[in-house]
């Protein structure tokens, strides 16, 4: 490169520079996931039950409500809860259309995951939401998650065979029964460990459905890869 063209680049104005996605700040030289070092300290690690991905209090094979209902999957991975800034960059994502987020979020997800399944799918919208919606936010992670983790990727695996009302607003229960024949298995994996991809997983009741599927034909280990683990506001802290 020649001297012209690296004194072009320092003459670069400032807001054209990289900018951390939170702040708005130019990246320094720590910067990870497309945020700076300073906004880097929101994302802490927390110590997590790994099956249902809920905060422990201590480390722990399995908290108190797994050990007395255990979910259908076997591993549950995320990055934080749904609270700012994970909470903040899942709306510009889902919301605004920012589809370069999946990069980064996909990015922090993947180091999370020590042993990848080799086959990765994502929880279905039904057609007229996603037509409605232009895209379908959890196939757009899982894609770029694949991507991260050397997986492969399935986006037809599952269909969502009716509309349902948002979730929401439902409560565990309301959200069982609402999804209750919601999906559909559109073919047998040829892989035995399969994850299944969403943003945010709150009460599990979609995973439960989509792991039943799998679990009805054989799969052998399901594991979720998800954004946030929003807590219920019964789920406490257990050890």
């Amino acid at each position: 490169m020649s001297l012209g063209v690296i004194d072009a680049f320092k003459k670069i104005p400032t807001w054209l520079a990289p900018a951390c996605a939170l702040c708005r700040l130019p990246l320094d030289n720590q910067a990870q996931y497309g945020l700076c070092s300073a906004c880097q300290a929101w994302f802490a690690a927390t110590v997590r039950c790994p099956l249902c991905g809920l905060p422990c209090l201590t480390v722990t094979d399995a908290c108190g409500q797994c050990l007395h209902s255990p979910p259908p999957w076997q591993r549950l991975f995320c990055i934080g809860d749904y609270q700012f800034p994970l909470s903040h960059m899942i709306h510009q994502f889902k919301y605004q259309r920012q589809f370069w987020q999946a990069r980064d979020l996909a990015a922090r997800l993947a180091d999370t995951i020590k042993q990848p399944a080799p086959l990765l799918t994502a929880v279905p919208l039904h057609w007229r939401r996603q037509w409605y919606r232009g895209f379908n936010q959890s196939e757009l992670l899982a894609q770029a998650l694949a991507q991260q983790l050397g997986s492969q990727f399935s986006p037809t695996l599952f269909t969502r065979r009716r509309a349902t009302p948002a979730q929401q607003s439902l409560t565990k229960q309301q959200r069982e029964r609402n999804l209750t024949g919601a999906f559909e298995l559109n073919q047998r994996p040829t892989h035995s460990h399969i994850a299944i991809v969403d943003d945010v997983v709150t009460t599990g009741s979609t995973m439960r459905q989509l792991c039943h599927l799998l679990l009805e034909v054989g799969i052998e280990r399901i594991d979720i890869y998800c954004l946030c683990r929003t807590p219920e506001p019964s789920d406490l802290l257990t050890p």
